[in-house]
């Protein structure tokens, strides 16, 4: 089944209850004065986070969704009932827009709960109006009508490495060797239409079906997986051995994402030479020659999909490039936090000294561990 990812549904949240005229009739008190109960509040509605990204797909067939509308105002000044919260779920990664009023909305992590729209006042019974001067009011009004849209749901995959190349290169091979992942592999251009999401340790890796020359206006596949590399962390960038002309597959593949985001080029990129199996050790030597200056100041990677030895090498400098990326974004944060409290004078500088030696020690004893882990790990591998 095709991968949903947008969609288009109208929301509304719900009515508030009506006001309403009643009488208190108490037993010993007759003409009691008025009674009648405000309304309840219409149902709000909000977006929450799910992990699977077909999650869209509940959504092909159903394009409308109401909450619950709050009940009438009862006698003796009780309120109605609320309308129950319409709770609608959205993959991790997905963009609301309120096409109303432009509002945008992101789910970025599993835990996010985001109000969409407010559900309608109730309305006022007539004891809310009794006082001094109308003490018998016949007024009350009614609920008030629950927010309502058109919303455009995008689903943008978050990934920490995003596997990009042109069809064929071997991405689905490759992520289906490091992750256990299914993804469809063979012998023909465009066999992945959808992408795919494999967990690799702690991380994620997504295979971003094929791009083409001219996909940035709309050739092949067009825009519709471009999107996806948006939120990736990290691009690592999948050439095969087997090309006639390695360094134009490259530079095609680079000119369609600068089109389409400049920024997009901006990410660190990894590059991953598969299909060594194709080739001979000579010919190895002279394709490298060629993308000699592409090579020279990035990551780079050799594999076959039958050879363990080079999986594994590229599974250990993998996991070391992303781990590395990411204690570096914890130390940013850590560092711009300290640099916000010292600039407010919540800490001195030599409170700030004394917190960058702790969390130097912190870092050592974490990448100390770290690496009796990737000992373990590969003893494990030997052993298997």
């Amino acid at each position: 089944m095709a991968l949903i990812d947008e969609i288009q549904i109208y929301i509304t949240a719900g009515r508030g209850g009506d006001g309403v005229v009643r009488w208190r009739q108490e037993k010993g008190k007759p003409k009691s004065g008025p009674g009648g109960g405000n309304g309840g509040p219409g149902g709000d509605v909000y977006a929450n986070a799910v992990s699977d990204i077909g999650y869209l797909d509940y959504y092909r067939h159903s394009k409308s969704f109401a909450a619950q509308n709050g009940e009438p105002g009862g006698s003796f000044g009780c309120q109605g009932g609320a309308g129950d919260t319409l709770e609608l779920k959205f993959p991790i990664g997905s963009v609301i827009t309120n096409r109303t009023t432009g509002e945008v909305f992101e789910i970025n992590n599993l835990s996010d709960r985001v109000l969409l729209l407010h559900g309608g006042r109730g309305g006022l019974g007539n004891e809310h109006f009794k006082s001094s001067l109308n003490t018998t009011p016949h007024e009350s009004t009614l609920g008030a009508i629950g927010e309502s849209a058109d919303f455009h749901i995008e689903l943008r995959m978050f990934a920490d490495i995003g596997l990009v190349g042109l069809p064929s290169a071997g991405k689905s091979t490759l992520i289906n060797a490091l992750t256990n992942t299914k993804s469809k592999v063979a012998a023909y251009h465009f066999t992945t239409l959808d992408p795919h999401l494999g967990a690799f340790y702690e991380f994620i890796i997504a295979d971003i079906p094929g791009i083409i020359e001219g996909a940035s206006h709309g050739k092949g596949l067009g825009t519709k997986f471009l999107k996806h590399i948006a939120r990736t962390k990290a691009l690592a960038h999948v050439v095969a051995l087997d090309s006639d002309d390695m360094m134009t597959d490259y530079t095609v593949i680079r000119n369609e994402l600068k089109q389409y985001d400049p920024e997009l080029v901006a990410k660190d990129e990894i590059i991953i030479f598969t299909k060594s199996d194709s080739v001979t050790e000579t010919e190895l030597k002279a394709k490298l020659t060629t993308v000699a200056k592409l090579i020279a100041d990035k990551p780079y990677f050799i594999v076959s999909a039958f050879d363990d030895t080079s999986i594994k090498t590229l599974s250990d400098g993998l996991i070391k490039i992303l781990r590395e990326k990411q204690l570096r974004a914890v130390e940013e944060l850590e560092q711009d936090k300290i640099k916000k409290q010292q600039e407010m004078g919540e800490i001195t500088e030599q409170d700030r000294i004394a917190l960058t030696i702790k969390r130097d020690q912190e870092l050592e004893q974490r990448d100390k561990a770290r690496a009796e882990q990737e000992a373990q790990e590969n003893s494990n591998y030997i052993f298997e």
